[in-house]
């Protein structure tokens, strides 16, 4: 699943297109989550820890080196 932010929604001074840009990967399980999330993160900027949300699922995200935003979100489904 890919996200995509308009410019008018963008918080920051100056509209940059891979601000815009968001990847997210749907894992099956909170472990997995975890692992996934963990991978990912490791050395990157993480802009939220995996924790269980608002919203009732498990999410967390992170930047990485070239700026694009990934999200785990894992379904309280699961």
């Amino acid at each position: 699943m890919w996200a995509d932010i308009l410019p008018m929604m963008h918080s920051g001074k100056d509209f940059i297109v891979w601000d815009a840009v968001e990847v997210c990967i749907i894992p099956e399980s909170k472990t997995e989550a975890d692992r996934v999330f963990a991978a990912l993160s490791e050395g990157w900027q993480i802009t939220m820890p995996m924790e269980d949300q608002f919203w009732g699922d498990y999410f967390g995200s992170c930047k990485d080196k070239f700026g694009i935003s990934w999200m785990i979100n894992c379904s309280s489904k699961n």
